[in-house]
């Protein structure tokens, strides 16, 4: 088991940042970590880097317990934290050579993990003088160095353009399927394109635990529908099996229903009820975003 995490809760104060988690994730696995700001993410990934203490509970990386024997998770962890503490003043190969240092690791490596993230165009620069791209290429890099069987990426293609994207999402890709990858990321499409597996917490509580597949098989109803009238949202979420009601524009509304059942009739017969007329209708396909939302929402 690459990471393991039982019964695990961590506070500061009054604030409960995770709230009695659990969850596995075996060798070779990409995972996406999901949730909205202050859901506890961030928090997760720095205690399974050793770099804080869990109040409650357990987490191991390869049978090696984060508190206890935090030196040997070390070494078996790359981790790119969310904020990407780098040394500007320093160029790349230099940046690489000193904590290459630290790591022990020959300078090969660090022309291997130059390539590999692809540096190679800018890395006789200050990393000061690059585009924040590049930084977190860099970052990347280093999380690399010393060859981990655990990468923990906190955010990784923040300020990517389209095209870097895709090389590092590819990057990302090619290196799970010899190692295990614990992702966090807001963008959605980044999950669907990379991970197997996601995670969805809220509020400190995993919400949602699944493979990608699996999820998008579970999938609810959306119904776009445009009525000649405004409608209270009041209205709309006393419909049957209706979960989230979103008001997208002027009188169009997003109804998402917790049910495989075509939710269409009912939506004619609560338009003919309410004397509205119905000016659009159209039923979606929910996709990672619209599941996030729902799972999310309340």
């Amino acid at each position: 088991m690459s990471i393991e995490v039982e019964n695990l809760s961590k506070v500061y104060g009054e604030q409960i940042a995770l709230n009695n988690i659990s969850f596995k994730i075996n060798k070779g696995e990409i995972v996406g970590f999901l949730g909205p700001n202050g859901a506890g993410k961030s928090t997760m990934m720095k205690i399974l880097t050793t770099y804080i203490d869990a109040t409650e509970g357990l987490a191991k990386v390869n049978d090696c317990d984060v508190k206890s024997d935090a030196l040997n998770v070390q070494k078996q962890v790359g981790y790119l934290p969310e904020h990407n503490p780098l040394y500007l003043e320093m160029y790349v190969r230099e940046y690489l050579n000193f904590n290459a240092g630290v790591y022990k690791v020959s300078k090969e490596r660090i022309e291997d993990v130059i390539e590999l993230t692809g540096l190679t165009p800018e890395s006789h620069k200050k990393i000061g003088q690059l585009s924040k791209g590049y930084r977190q290429r860099v970052g990347l890099a280093n999380a690399l160095l010393h060859n981990p069987d655990v990468l923990i990426l906190d955010e990784p293609t923040t300020g990517l353009d389209p095209n870097q994207l895709v090389d590092i999402r590819q990057l990302i890709k090619s290196l799970g399927k010899d190692k295990t990858v614990f992702l966090s990321t807001h963008i959605m499409q980044e999950v669907e394109a990379i991970c197997d597996r996601v995670i969805i917490i809220n509020k400190g509580k995993i919400v949602a635990d699944k493979k990608l597949k699996d999820l998008k098989a579970d999938q609810v109803q959306i119904i776009e529908v445009e009525f000649d009238y405004r409608v209270e949202d009041v209205l709309l979420n006393k419909l049957k099996h209706v979960s989230l009601v979103s008001n997208t524009h002027d009188f169009t509304y997003e109804l998402t229903f917790s049910t495989k059942e075509d939710m269409r009739s009912v939506v004619f017969d609560f338009a003919h009820d309410n004397g509205l007329k119905i000016l659009q209708l159209n039923q979606k396909n929910m996709n990672l975003e619209s599941l996030f939302r729902e799972l999310t929402s309340n």
